[in-house]
């Protein structure tokens, strides 16, 4: 009777034990959003992921990028809505400028080096709400900005859970930054932070030396990535091999509801007007890496940093094997990646059923 009862002690053991390795990982989404390019396309697939469980999201934080933060605001404040998920997964409003970048420089740039896509830059930031433009199935109705800034959500978040928290960073970099700026103490707190951002042996997508995300703000992401914290890089090296085409397409729009209205609004006209049209896949990659780490199947340990001074490489992705420059960290670089159990994976998420099912 006693060896029995110590048996079922184990199992139970075991069974608790076993429950907490599986518990989700909880994610804070920083990104330059957008209703449905990447970054839009990664958050569907994290609101789902987050309603199996499989992530715990906490919240998203926005930052001037791809667009001004205020146009954001109003696409994710729609997001959270569209997906159900505007009460567990609040939406921070952060910076509005880099640290350093500005327009003035921007035009210096564009004018000595040449100039690819510019985001914000590309428009003065809007002064008023009517510049504003809505999501295609309106505005959202009932929710509203949490009241912490971007950085100091980060911050409490990383506070309350001591190395458990990982960052998915799918813009620039500098909400980030002032978080860790102002509260240092919490870097040796964060599990980790997933990136997509850089170009390494591939031409920049905004200027010949620089991918957009981190050229956006350059001195942001030095900060950050010399770091002492878990990098995992998904640069344009691997983003740029993973295009979304009209296969893919038809495989979402296959499935009746508001997401691929959504797609059939934003891709339709492209693929009717150019059979061929395609485009890269960012955000997505390192979303779906979360709970699938499997999908990449090259990746090289490098030091990597930025360059932040002003000239021809401003905002350069660098890699080294050996020899970095002092206070540089090692990241784990992503050079390819399954595409097939990719794909697989994001058609699979995009189409399931809206809003999201909590599981209780």
């Amino acid at each position: 009777m006693q060896g029995f009862i110590k048996r079922c002690a184990l199992l139970v053991a075991v069974g608790l034990c076993a429950g907490t390795a599986q518990a989700a990982e909880k994610v804070i989404f920083d990104t330059d959003f957008n209703v449905l390019n990447d970054d839009g396309q990664a958050f569907i697939m994290l609101a789902q992921l987050h309603g199996q469980k499989r992530i715990d999201l906490l919240g998203m934080t926005l930052v001037s990028g791809n667009a001004w933060v205020d146009q954001e605001q109003v696409d994710a404040l729609k997001a959270v809505e569209r997906m159900g998920v505007e009460k567990e997964v609040g939406v921070y409003s952060g910076a509005a400028y880099p640290l350093l970048h500005d327009y003035a420089t921007y035009e210096a740039e564009k004018a000595l080096f040449g100039s690819g896509w510019p985001g914000a830059f590309k428009n003065p930031r809007p002064t008023s709400a009517s510049q504003l433009v809505a999501p295609p199935d309106g505005l959202a109705t009932h929710t509203r900005l949490r009241k912490e800034t971007a950085a100091q959500f980060i911050v409490d978040s990383v506070r309350a859970n001591p190395h458990e928290v990982t960052i998915l960073a799918v813009g620039p970099l500098t909400n980030i930054a002032l978080a860790i700026r102002s509260a240092p103490d919490i870097v040796p707190l964060i599990k980790r932070i997933v990136y997509m951002g850089g170009a390494l042996e591939i031409p920049g997508n905004t200027t010949p030396a620089a991918e957009f995300n981190w050229w956006f703000d350059p001195e942001a992401a030095k900060i950050v990535l010399r770091s002492p914290i878990e990098h995992v890089i998904f640069p344009n090296d691997v983003c740029e091999k993973v295009t979304f085409d009209k296969s893919v397409y038809e495989r979402v729009i296959a499935h009746k509801g508001p997401i691929a209205d959504l797609y059939k609004h934003e891709f339709g006209p492209l693929f009717a007007k150019d059979p061929a049209y395609h485009s890269f896949t960012w955000d997505s990659l390192p979303a779906l890496f979360l709970v699938n780490p499997g999908i990449v199947t090259e990746s090289r340990e490098l030091w990597v940093d930025v360059d932040a001074t002003f000239g021809a490489d401003y905002g350069r992705a660098l890699g080294y094997k050996k020899g970095a420059p002092v206070g540089t960290q090692k990241a784990k670089v992503v050079f390819a990646v399954d595409q097939k159990q990719f794909w697989d994976g994001y058609v699979g998420l995009v189409t399931l059923p809206t809003p999201v099912n909590i599981f209780r």
